[in-house]
């Protein structure tokens, strides 16, 4: 009897629920997910007075869930996606739907969304839980699955051990302790993606994946930039900025992708599509205005260079010489110019020679204020050599700073690698360079190791990404934005990923054997 109401139930279900959907029980869950947004869609519109932004709020965070225990891989990519997409700080005077929505900013101070104080947590760290969570439970209930390693491991956990020490050790002696929030939460999405990235992604369709996002995301920052320009009368207007200060780091990377498809001869439709978009992405970089990245792209391709096989490095040379001559020819036309064709030459010489006051007065002010500031970030680390002092406590300031628009002068310095020396003292200074010099270095190894042009061409990147980073944060605000931090350690977790693609290459090679 209560087989025949099992098999009548079943077939009830199947007749007069799935086929005349054109549905089966293999895809029959398609249905469900219907009905459940439908029911999430009905609910939200109705408790929120129909608050159209609160409904697709609430269907993405739902969706993503769902997504991170389905498909963890394509959730990821979403979170990349929008990562590459919006801005946790608006541009001055531009403002954006890809700012407004808010995916950096916590649920409090979304103003689209009503305000309750609990809501101290972003759409972005809400995406990033539910991956966690989907990769813990799936470890705790699969037998089969098993953590992957990740490079360099025992200096990646001496650093996150120094990180919160220093978190712990600032809050005890009188930091601040939502300031000390705002100070470590790009480092710990760094540290969080190093770890998840090689349990989330496995083959080198993934990667390639990635890439894709990567490149269309920066894309379309540069075509927002340019959008700009041209609006200004193909001028930047007199703004300091027409793109985010992460996006011209973004591009840096794909001109070193870009660069590594031409020395190791990569057969990809990425190298053809990266030199179709390169005049769009050449010109967003130019209109970012960031003279920190002039300086990281110069330094990166100094080292794309050294890390080329000595026979490659000769060829690769054949077209460099000649790309180099024509950018020092630039170079001297415009040295003494301030026209819009010439800022380049302009950012790139006030970090050689100091500014004059009349002719260059925004980059002479800067570096004075950069002046001031590194002064000052000195004298906190004599003071506080050893432990540093800490998170969420302000450095100090024998010379006052003038007021700037940024409400954690007082805690976040334009150089950031020295904040790291005043934050974490000489023993986390220690950790955090023993942690990326370590990393380079097994990145470089494995360089040399790899068969696959492609791999290489991207491990390239990643190592020369790292260092793009740290030349940057020397210069300017870079280890506590969101968006470079899930980035880099995006990427960083990346290069585990390749390692083991490599690692059964090889093994399937001595098998075949």
């Amino acid at each position: 009897m209560k087989a025949t109401d099992y098999y009548f139930r079943e077939s009830f279900y199947k007749r007069w629920v799935l086929s005349p959907l054109g549905l089966d029980y293999d895809n029959s869950i398609v249905l469900w997910m219907l009905l459940f947004f439908a029911s999430v869609t009905y609910l939200t519109f109705n408790q929120f007075s129909g608050n159209v932004a609160v409904v697709l709020l609430t269907l993405y965070l739902s969706g993503v869930l769902i997504l991170s225990f389905l498909r963890p891989d394509f959730s990821f990519y979403v979170l990349i996606a929008g990562t590459m997409l919006f801005e946790q700080y608006s541009i001055p005077n531009f403002p954006t739907f890809t700012h407004q929505v808010g995916f950096f900013s916590n649920l409090k101070e979304i103003p689209y969304l009503p305000f309750f104080d609990a809501g101290v947590v972003s759409p972005m760290e809400l995406h990033l839980i539910f991956l966690l969570s989907a990769l813990l439970i799936m470890a705790s209930i699969s037998q089969g699955f098993r953590f992957k390693s990740i490079p360099v491991s025992g200096p990646f956990l001496l650093f996150f051990l120094s990180l919160i020490l220093s978190l712990v050790y600032g809050l005890v002696s009188g930091g601040d302790f939502l300031i000390s929030l705002w100070e470590v939460r790009a480092l710990f999405y760094l540290c969080i993606l190093y770890l998840l990235v090689p349990q989330l992604l496995s083959t080198r369709r993934h990667i390639n994946i990635l890439m894709w996002i990567i490149l269309i995301g920066a894309t379309i920052k540069a075509g927002q930039g340019i959008q700009r320009f041209v609006t200004l009368g193909f001028t930047t207007g007199g703004y300091d900025v027409l793109t985010n200060h992460e996006d011209p780091v973004f591009i840096v990377a794909l001109f070193i992708l870009f660069m590594g498809f031409l020395a190791y001869r990569v057969n990809d439709k990425q190298k053809v599509w990266l030199l179709s978009l390169l005049p769009i992405l050449m010109l967003g970089f130019y209109v970012a205005q960031r003279r920190a990245v002039y300086a990281s792209l110069i330094v990166s391709i100094v080292f794309f260079v050294i890390l080329l096989p000595a026979m490659m490095r000769i060829s690769f040379m054949k077209y460099f010489v000649p790309a180099a001559f024509v950018l020092i020819v630039y170079g001297f036309a415009f040295w003494n110019s301030e026209s819009t064709l010439g800022r380049p030459v302009q950012m790139v010489k006030s970090g050689i020679e100091k500014p004059d006051k009349y002719t260059n007065t925004r980059d002479y002010y800067s570096n004075l204020y950069r002046d001031y500031e590194n002064y000052n970030l000195a004298s906190t680390v004599t003071n506080n050599t050893i432990t540093g002092i800490g998170f969420g406590k302000r450095y100090e300031q024998p010379i006052p700073l003038v007021e700037i628009r940024f409400p954690l002068r007082d805690y976040i310095p334009h150089n950031q690698i020295i904040w790291i020396l005043v934050k974490m003292g000489a023993i986390g200074f220690f950790a955090f360079w023993f942690f990326f010099n370590s990393f380079v270095a097994k990145g470089t190894r494995l360089i040399y190791q790899l068969k696959d042009p492609y791999l290489k061409a991207v491990a390239t990147m990643i190592v020369l990404a790292v260092i793009n980073q740290m030349v940057v944060s020397f210069f300017d605000l870079q280890l506590t934005y969101y968006r470079n931090m899930i980035f880099l350690g995006s990427l960083m977790g990346l290069l585990s990923v390749i390692e083991h693609i490599h690692s059964e290459d090889s093994k399937n090679q001595i098998a075949g054997e």
